[in-house]
């Protein structure tokens, strides 16, 4: 059996899978204990309010990620064309390591659609605005004639890849799907 974590930040990555393999109504508190290789009394000393709180820390901790390497170097980006475009190809190239070509979900966007997406809907609404938003302003920057049309193109191609390449088990979907909209983009 694995040492069991000891502070809540260490937590944090082992509930985030168990909660992209399962899902909220999927992970019960038996799955999330075993995940993290903790008792139920030590899950709830770091969280609580329990499942709930779980899942909050688990997107709080995605959206600080998110920023750190996606939506702050974006908006940083936009200041001329050539950053914006060098900003928007590391943006392209990191969600493709952080989703592993689709092999992993999105789990904002697995909140987004299953039945806690009113629980969870400030923070999954303030994930993708952040994400839409700097991108759209880095495509701005880069001359882009649309820019929110494309940012709103651009994400969902992502969040649709990793659709496709998770149902077809297939990593190569999620690499042409990002490809296509990259060269569609001219970027």
């Amino acid at each position: 059996m694995a040492k069991p974590s000891t502070t809540r930040e260490a937590v944090l990555p082992l509930l985030t899978e168990a909660f992209r393999e399962h899902g909220y109504e999927g992970a019960s508190m038996a799955i999330l204990q075993d995940a993290t290789s903790l008792g139920r009394g030590s899950l709830y000393h770091f969280f609580p309010g329990g499942k709930e709180e779980m899942a909050a820390a688990v997107l709080a901790d995605i959206q600080a990620w998110f920023d750190e390497r996606i939506f702050t170097p974006l908006r940083a980006a936009s200041t001329n064309a050539e950053e914006a475009r060098q900003g928007i190809h590391a943006m392209i190239d990191e969600v493709r390591d952080y989703f592993r070509s689709g092999r992993r979900a999105c789990l904002p966007g697995a909140f987004a659609i299953g039945r806690e997406r009113d629980q969870f809907d400030e923070a999954v609404r303030g994930y993708f605005t952040d994400w839409v938003d700097s991108l759209t302003a880095a495509l701005a920057a880069a001359g882009s004639p649309e820019p929110r049309s494309h940012a709103l193109q651009l994400v969902a191609a992502i969040q649709g890849g990793i659709v496709l390449a998770r149902a077809l088990n297939d990593p190569d979907a999620f690499d042409t799907v990002i490809d296509a909209a990259r060269r569609a983009h001219d970027l």
